[in-house]
């Protein structure tokens, strides 16, 4: 009998802590209930909109890999990928694909657009961050061909001051000498020869610095 008492007693402060807050135990177990099966069904939608976007793309890349792409095509997939499942990886790959296409057939507007567009997907901490690198440093050449140098500069300004890849580097210099800022350009060039580990890009790099003024 005594031991009964003693773990009746034990638990004692324990109801007396829930009989206290007893309302607030049961809303956070509610949220718990609540976030758990959001958890769920949010991941249940995720992988319905991943499969359907996989079939989209089934056909974008089908289009595109003909002889002869279909243009008005290629968008209207491209749209329904964007309008409907813009967050899936389907949707970033055919974005890339498509402004690659539009890039190597000289146009350069819609190409543009679609750099700027994945840009914007891939942004931010949990954004597919090549994906993101190539769109920017895509983007950054076809401004710097348009004449758009500020434009061209802030798509790769985020790269440009930290530590990367050469390349990204000589970009920077080929946009800061069209701006007449050649102290600057000759600084990102030298970044970008430390940078690269093979002679030809090192010597390409020579002749532009060595072109400059003269």
């Amino acid at each position: 009998m005594n031991n009964v008492y003693e773990n009746n007693m034990r638990f004692l402060p324990l109801l007396k802590f829930i009989e206290k807050y007893r309302i607030t135990i049961i809303l956070i177990v509610i949220t718990i209930i609540l976030a758990i099966t959001f958890s769920i069904f949010s991941n249940q939608i995720a992988k319905q909109n991943n499969l359907k976007a996989a079939s989209i793309y089934s056909s974008f890349l089908e289009e595109i890999s003909s002889s002869e792409p279909d243009n008005s095509e290629l968008n209207e997939i491209l749209d329904n990928l964007l309008m409907n499942y813009k967050n899936t990886g389907y949707t970033q790959i055919a974005l890339l694909n498509k402004a690659s296409l539009d890039a190597r057939n000289n146009n350069f507007d819609e190409s543009l657009k679609n750099f700027e567009i994945l840009v914007d997907l891939t942004n931010g901490f949990n954004g597919n961050k090549i994906y993101n690198k190539i769109a920017r440093v895509s983007a950054a050449r076809i401004l710097l061909s348009n004449d758009k140098y500020d434009e061209a500069l802030n798509m790769i300004e985020k790269f440009s001051s930290n530590s990367t890849n050469g390349y990204i580097h000589e970009l920077s210099g080929d946009i800061l000498l069209k701006q007449n800022k050649i102290d600057l350009a000759i600084s990102q060039y030298e970044l970008a020869s430390s940078k690269y580990n093979d002679e030809t890009s090192k010597s390409i790099i020579s002749m532009k610095i060595s072109n400059i003024g003269t």
